[in-house]
Formats: structure tokens, C-alpha cells, sequence
């Protein structure tokens, strides 16, 4: 395939995407939601669907898309209501699924995503990726093939499960990328879920078609199934672009296909061919009431959500004063973006509470392999040492110092530095001695700096810290120096 062969075409992508939302209990039951129990111990009548069991609607799920919808400027329907989609699996006790057809809760409405920038120091473009609709519905049980043997886990049947679909707007792996990072990092500054693919909590399928640059008319659909991370999604989409690509411009066609793609081989394999809408034959369930939402539940759940991701990078850029490269990083993590902000409302400078959080804090919890949670590290222990600093008390040597000693103890800053012996000499009578000193031991420096080279004055600098011990002040040594050097 030819270069120009490849860049004569354009890629349209849709994406469904299951979130499962975060509750104490089913979506149509009292039994417990939860992951890693042994098998089948998370069921009971309803979600096995034995005779007379009855469903019960969830209204913390409801009250969970309803929040998404609100945080995604969706339209929230007034009424809605519940359909069986009914198909025969064994991953579905009753042979259908309860989920929503032709009146979902949410329709329309966007998610913000940004495109990586030219470095990481640099923001990238910002985008909107239209969505149709967000439904409810239960999420169904797990298959787990062996060697001759498929066993069924119903352990997982009945969570409550948000269907999120796009518009065909994608047009590039790093856009559906982007969307899924976007969205995840919403969904959970909520608390709507937990987003972890690994277990399951959130699962993407892709609708990739290609068409010639220009074109408007859809081509022919393939839906990409399997792709269990955010990072397989990307290199899934780039790899059925390529293989379109490659069977068009070698004269065949484009078959409407489920296929599944392989993240280890990079791979696609033929599924099955796609179903229709119809082929499900959804009709209302006899068995749940449509649910009218009003204006005074939107408010109240409105009121309950947090400042958006994006918003709240914009705020520590513009209001803050932060670089992009500090603000993305803080706003990756809401624990960590509160934690920036506590410390600054505790009396840091944002410059320098952003600095020792991203820098500093991050490389400890890596080095300790613990949660921010978990970390001795606090607010106030990071705006003490921040103040510090600022005083003059310590140098930034030493306040690295002081931060390692209190991330191991949980020791306040001022206490480790009387500890440690650290506080810092800025005694003029002292300081004036030690620059005399190192004068008159370095001469060939004091002429060198006195003959205009700026640079010298370094040597005359760490002779005086070394005579001080490491407790001079720096910036009144530098000042001490320069007037000794006139004079």
C-alpha cells in the first residue's frame, strides 16, 4: 500500500462504551455488587430469573446516569422507560436483557477531549465528541472457556451498567484515545465508577469505517470487539484502518463483520456478522413502571457534581498562574488536585505547591508504591516546608532534604530542621565573616569577579558554605559577597 493510497482515505469511528456504575447493589436487585468473590455467590432469584422473581428498580443507578448526563450536557428525558433486548446466551439467565430502547434517560450532549500536544510541556487542540444517547441496563454474566469446557459466573449479571454511544465524529485512534482517557477521568472525579478496565468496569467497542477523503456517505461498518485498555483501543482502530485500507485498494470489499482483535498479536479475526436492531426484537417490560425525572431531582444531583477535569486545568492555568505541564498532571488524579489546592489555601505559593506535589510527591509514592491515601505526606507538611523556604530558613537543598525525612516520619517540617540541625544562618555579623574569609583565602576569584566575570563569584560562594557548614543563606551570601567585591 502506497503512501498516497493511504492518505486518499478517511476514517469514521463510533464507539460504545459499557461503564459499570459504582453501587452497593444490583440494578434490579439487593444483591451485591463486587468483583474477585467465588463464582455465582453474588446471585439470587431475580438475577438467575427463576420463576415469580420480580425486578425492582436501583435509583442510585438512576441517580448516577442522570449525574453523567448533567456533567456531559446531555438532554435528561422527562420520562423513561425499560425494554427487553432479547437474544439466547448463556450469559443471560432469562434470555434477554433489561436495558433501554426508544427512551433512554440521556441523549445528545459531549465530551471535551484534548489531542496530545506537540511535548508534554504543551496543550494540545481541544474538541467536542458529540454523543447520541447514554442508556441503563444490566450488565450480563462472564463465560470462562477451559480446555473442553465454557463455565458461566453470574457473578457480574445485573450490575448496573450505562451505555455511553457516540456520534460517527471520530476520526483517528488518538482521538477515540483521548475520548476514553476524557471520559474515564470524568466518571470517576464523580464517583460513578471506578472506569477499571481490567475488571471489567469499563469495555469499548469500535465502529471503524473508511470512505475517500471528501466523501460523505458512510462506508461499510466493522465493529471491533476485545479491546480491554484504553491503549488497545488505539492500536486496535489503527490496525482495522490499515486492513480496510488494504482490502479496498487490493479490489475486494468491506464485509459488515463483528471481529475480534488480539492486543498481544495486534491482530483481527473474523467473529461473526453483525447484528440489526430488530434482530433483537426489543419490546417494553411488563414488569417496571417508566420513571418520570422532574426538575428538582436534576438539581439536586447537579448540585452534587464536582468542577469538571478540564475546567478545573483551565482555572490552575489562568487563575493560578500554573504551566500546562504542571496543571494536566495535577488534574490527572482528583485526590491529587485537592491536594494541590489544600496546600495552596494553607499559605504556599501555587508555583511551588504545584513543584514539590508533581515533582517530588509523585516520585515518592512511585519509589513507595503507595496511594496518595496512604502517604505521610500532607498539605500541611508540604506548606510548611513551602514556607520555609520562602523565610529563608532552609535552602532548596535542604528542603529536599526535610521532604525525604518527613515523607519517611510524617514529621513536621519545622521539627525536622531543629532535628536535623538544617536551620540556616542568616546572622549578617556571621555571614559577613565567613564572605571576608573566603575573600581573602581565594583572591584569584575576588579579582576574577571585580574584573567583571560574574561566574567566579560560584567559588566564593561554596567556600563560605562549606566555612558555615552548609547553613548560610544563600541569597544573603550572594548579596554579602557582591558588596565585600565593591568595596
Amino acid at each position: 500500500m502506497s503512501h498516497s493510497d493511504s492518505s486518499s482515505f478517511e476514517a469514521v469511528i463510533g464507539l460504545e462504551v459499557h461503564v459499570q456504575i459504582k453501587t452497593a447493589s444490583k440494578m434490579f436487585t439487593r444483591v451485591a455488587t463486587g468483583y474477585g468473590e467465588p463464582p455465582n455467590t453474588l446471585t439470587d432469584p431475580t438475577v438467575l430469573a427463576l420463576p415469580g422473581a420480580l425486578p425492582v428498580l436501583n435509583k442510585a443507578a438512576l441517580d448516577a446516569i442522570i449525574k453523567t448526563g448533567l456533567m456531559l450536557d446531555c438532554e435528561i428525558a422527562t420520562v423513561t422507560r425499560w425494554d427487553r433486548k432479547n437474544y439466547f446466551y448463556p450469559d443471560s439467565p432469562k434470555n434477554y436483557q433489561l436495558s433501554q430502547y426508544d427512551q433512554p434517560v440521556c441523549r445528545h450532549g459531549t465530551v471535551e477531549i484534548e489531542l496530545p500536544g506537540a511535548s508534554l510541556a504543551v496543550m494540545g487542540e481541544h474538541k467536542r465528541i458529540e454523543l447520541t444517547r447514554i442508556h441503563l441496563e444490566e450488565d450480563v454474566g462472564k463465560l470462562n472457556h477451559e480446555a473442553n469446557d465454557s463455565l458461566i459466573d453470574y457473578n457480574r449479571a445485573g450490575t448496573p451498567l450505562m451505555e455511553i454511544v457516540t456520534e460517527p465524529v471520530i476520526r483517528s485512534a488518538d482521538e477515540a484515545f483521548a475520548f476514553l482517557t476524557s471520559l474515564r477521568q470524568s466518571l470517576i472525579y464523580a464517583g460513578i465508577s471506578d472506569c477499571d478496565m481490567e475488571k471489567g468496569q469499563m469495555r469499548c467497542d469500535a465502529n471503524i469505517s473508511i470512505r475517500r477523503t471528501g466523501e460523505t456517505k458512510l462506508g461499510t461498518k466493522v465493529e471491533l470487539k476485545n479491546l480491554n485498555s484504553i491503549s488497545y483501543v488505539r492500536d486496535g482502530i489503527v490496525t482495522e484502518i490499515k486492513r480496510q485500507i488494504n482490502v479496498v485498494t487490493s479490489g475486494g470489499m468491506i464485509v459488515q463483520e463483528t471481529r475480534l482483535y488480539d492486543g498481544e498479536t495486534g491482530r483481527s479475526a473474523s467473529m461473526r456478522s453483525k447484528e440489526m436492531a430488530h434482530d433483537y426484537r426489543y419490546f417494553p417490560d411488563p414488569d417496571l413502571m417508566p420513571v418520570r425525572i422532574d426538575a428538582e431531582w436534576k438539581a439536586r444531583l447537579a448540585a452534587e457534581l464536582p468542577e469538571r477535569p478540564f475546567a478545573k486545568q483551565a482555572r490552575f492555568m489562568e487563575q493560578l498562574g500554573l504551566p500546562y505541564s504542571a496543571a494536566s498532571v495535577l488534574v490527572r488524579d482528583r485526590a491529587l488536585a485537592d491536594f494541590f489546592e489544600q496546600t495552596v489555601k494553607l499559605g504556599a505559593k501555587p508555583a511551588a505547591a504545584a513543584n514539590w506535589i508533581a515533582n517530588d510527591l509523585l516520585r515518592d509514592l512511585a519509589a513507595r508504591g503507595v496511594a496518595l491515601s496512604a502517604s505521610k505526606v500532607t498539605p500541611a507538611h508540604l506548606a510548611g516546608l513551602a514556607q520555609l523556604l520562602d523565610q529563608g530558613v532552609v535552602s532548596s537543598t535542604q528542603a529536599k532534604e526535610v521532604f525525604a525525612d518527613l515523607a519517611e516520619t510524617g514529621d513536621q517540617p519545622a521539627a525536622i530542621v531543629d532535628r536535623r540541625g538544617l536551620r540556616q544562618s542568616s546572622d549578617t555579623g556571621a555571614l559577613a565573616g565567613w564572605c571576608a574569609t573566603a575573600i581573602a583565602n581565594d583572591p584569584q576569584s575576588a579579582a576574577q569577579v571585580r574584573a567583571g566575570n560574574a561566574k567566579a563569584i560560584n567559588a566564593l560562594k561554596g567556600a563560605v558554605m562549606k566555612l558555615s557548614a552548609g547553613k548560610a543563606n544563600p541569597k544573603l551570601v550572594d548579596e554579602i559577597l557582591k558588596q565585600q567585591l565593591a568595596s
